[in-house]
């Protein structure tokens, strides 16, 4: 795994994430202000005209933009070293808005079949009531892409790592394949997190993100974002974000400002803390199977080394008896806590088919590689041998 590099700031992340961004009020303030407001005031007709027409500079409605929204959104494109971002209310917003202005209807989709079960839905059934035709591969099979792609192919989305299974996808690759075909790269760069792995310096053309996950990272808030170029998230993403009004709440990007002052050092513990327990965890009898960016035997481990800097804070493990002993493993742990969030300062555990993934079919499970034994864990900041002994515990009741 190669080492985290300077941004063109010249900062590194650890110190972008606790000064990017910032805009003082004329209190001088240290910590970020919230600006809980809907509207603004203006001095005058003029001013406000001349606001609304872009003739002035400034805000006019929260759900247009906000200042504190404006610094979370700073923030996070020096994170990702993108040109803009675009706060929203959710993920799932944010997957929501990010595909809609990629398409219109006749256009056509590609996208991997390893999706979070709520993606999938928007690229198999919510874009086909709109006219927008979809095809769903195997992500780790360029050909696969290559055989997909279609005259009116007009957007790629994938995730990588993939939930829950951590597979892991050739960015590069796949951008090359859409570029060629007139289409746009979207990637879910969740599970990497932009700490591990930077999609837009690979070719992806979009990248979103939960903050609800390791962003706020403390299972606070619900948050999204949008990155790419400013021509995209003005002449593609802004009238959609506007009109249909996905916005992120001010109080929200606040609590997101304060996560990223501790995103870089919360997410380097979790994924030290995962090798460990991914390592230990693969030996283990009750397991039939570990997958983990990094390890040796992960099934991209050449794709891993190639695009990612670090593993993951995640772990997917595949327990011998499928659903029953799944469950009873679960139900056996004493730290580590039965959710379907991730991301968060606590460890989490959960059962995708019967959660998380629980909407799609047999063939579909199948796809997206998850058995009835299979569990995504989520490592949190816990004393990672507090983890093990809690591990050790609930499998020698299996």
């Amino acid at each position: 795994m190669s080492e985290t590099k300077k941004p063109e700031t010249g900062y590194r992340p650890a110190t972008e994430m606790v000064h990017g961004g910032v805009l003082r009020s004329q209190w001088g303030e240290t910590s970020e202000a919230l600006f809980m407001t809907q509207g603004y005031v203006y001095d005058s007709a003029e001013a406000q005209e001349a606001r609304f027409n872009g003739e002035e500079p400034g805000y006019v409605y929260s759900r247009y933009a906000n200042p504190t929204v404006s610094m979370f959104e700073s923030r996070m494109a020096l994170l990702e070293g993108a040109e803009g971002a675009r706060g929203t209310a959710s993920g799932m917003a944010a997957v929501t808005a990010a595909m809609l202005s990629c398409v219109k209807a006749g256009d056509h989709v590609v996208a991997a079949s390893a999706l979070f079960g709520s993606c999938l839905y928007i690229v198999s059934e919510l874009l086909p009531r709109f006219g927008v035709e979809c095809t769903l591969v195997d992500g780790t099979k360029l050909e696969e892409w290559k055989a997909a792609m279609r005259p009116n192919t007009r957007a790629c989305f994938l995730e990588s790592p993939t939930n829950p299974v951590l597979s892991v996808i050739d960015i590069a690759a796949v951008a090359d394949i859409a570029h060629e075909a007139g289409a746009k790269l979207v990637v879910d760069n969740v599970f990497a997190t932009a700490l591990w792995q930077s999609p837009l310096a690979l070719g992806a053309d979009v990248v979103i993100y939960s903050a609800t996950k390791h962003i706020d990272g403390q299972g606070r808030c619900l948050g999204g974002v949008v990155l790419s170029s400013e021509q995209f998230l003005e002449e593609e993403f802004k009238d959609i974000h506007r009109h249909t009004g996905p916005s992120l709440s001010p109080f929200n990007a606040w609590v997101m400002l304060k996560g990223l002052e501790t995103f870089p050092l919360r997410v380097k513990e979790q994924t030290r803390s995962a090798g460990i327990l991914a390592d230990r965890l693969a030996e283990h009898k009750a397991i039939e199977r570990i997958f983990y960016p990094g390890r040796g035997d992960h099934p991209q481990a050449d794709v891993c080394r190639k695009q990612m800097r670090g593993g993951s804070t995640m772990v997917a493990l595949n327990v011998a008896g499928g659903k029953a002993k799944a469950f009873q493993l679960e139900n056996a742990l004493k730290v580590i806590k039965i959710s379907n969030n991730l991301g968060d300062a606590k460890s989490l555990i959960t059962h995708p088919a019967t959660t998380t993934h629980q909407r799609l079919n047999d063939d579909q499970l199948a796809a997206a590689g998850i058995g009835q034994g299979t569990l995504r864990f989520s490592v949190g900041l816990e004393d990672v041998e507090d983890l093990w002994d809690d591990f050790e515990q609930a499998l020698s009741t299996l």
